[in-house]
């Protein structure tokens, strides 16, 4: 195989006609020059200089090799740019993974904001659900999730977590229930109550609902299984049941429901985002990292707890 930098040195020797020359401008002795040369016909197995006077210049061979290792070096110049862009954050692609009620109040919000800074990196969005996004990252398949962390969780290996967001679950009750005249409800309140189950399937938000209510000393009666949070408030307007759901579900609230804040647990869920430990410290994903932080404090200071 041809050896790229003594197509290089050939290129010096021919752009100037001289080897000596060459040598001055590369820092080099003629000798090392001319051993350069000569290895590279070798390789060639073609002579590739003819003297000339007291200078040389190139056989057909030599041309050919010289127009590539200009080419080549172009390219390398392009390589380098494109390696300084992507270290500078200016160029690239992110896989981002996330949770419905995240895609809906935290994701959009924070790829507006990143997009503004780096218009050039190039995101892949997905939503995981009900897969756990934080599965996407520890596989290598994702640069960044928001997922759902629990304190008594082991850390995963190769994954760094980043906490966006406590996020409270509050009580959603028909409009006229009786209990809807308190401002804030224990849990236990509900233990009487028929349930609609607003995550069906087994994962962090459901084990967080029914270790809350464990807490509180009943298990729910679930007379409804919903898919998600915006079906289970239609179930409860239509007086099938009460159930509980994150702060962050909230965005629209069923007309025909009521929220109030709960206590005595308060079941809450932690929401983080995971990010690749060996992609931590690049400009691209710690200005996404910034931006999910930020969306996640505007939730914080926007959202109301409850509706009268």
């Amino acid at each position: 195989m041809l050896d790229v930098r003594r197509m290089q040195v050939l290129r010096a020797v021919v752009s100037t006609g001289s080897i000596t020359a060459a040598a001055e401008n590369l820092g080099y002795t003629p000798s090392a020059v001319s051993q350069q040369v000569a290895a590279l016909e070798r390789e060639a197995g073609l002579p590739l200089l003819d003297r000339v006077g007291r200078g040389v210049r190139p056989t057909t061979a030599g041309r050919v090799l010289t127009e590539h290792a200009a080419r080549i070096a172009d390219r390398l110049v392009e390589a380098e740019a494109a390696l300084a862009d992507l270290r500078a954050g200016r160029t690239g692609r992110l896989r981002v993974r996330y949770f419905a009620t995240a895609g809906a109040a935290l994701v959009p919000p924070a790829v507006a904001a990143f997009r503004t800074a780096h218009p050039d990196v190039a995101l892949d969005l997905k939503l995981t659900e009900p897969d756990d996004p934080a599965v996407e990252v520890a596989a290598g398949r994702a640069d960044v999730a928001v997922v759902v962390s629990h304190a008594a969780d082991e850390p995963t290996r190769g994954v760094h977590l980043v906490h966006l967001l406590d996020d409270p679950y509050l009580a959603v009750l028909p409009r006229g229930h009786e209990l809807a005249r308190k401002r804030v409800l224990d849990l236990a309140d509900l233990a009487g109550e028929p349930w609609v189950d607003a995550v069906v399937p087994p994962g962090p938000c459901r084990g967080i609902v029914l270790d809350a209510c464990a807490g509180a000393g009943f298990a729910p009666t679930v007379v409804v299984e919903a898919d998600d949070y915006p079906t289970a408030q239609g179930f409860v307007a239509a007086g099938l049941g009460v159930t509980i759901v994150p702060k962050l579900s909230l965005g629209v609230v069923h007309p025909g429901v009521v929220v109030r804040r709960l206590r005595r647990p308060e079941p809450t869920r932690t929401i983080c985002a995971a990010a690749r430990e060996d992609a931590v410290g690049s400009p691209a994903v710690d200005s996404l990292l910034r931006a999910l932080r930020a969306a996640a404090a505007t939730q914080g200071t926007t959202q109301g707890a409850t509706t009268p």
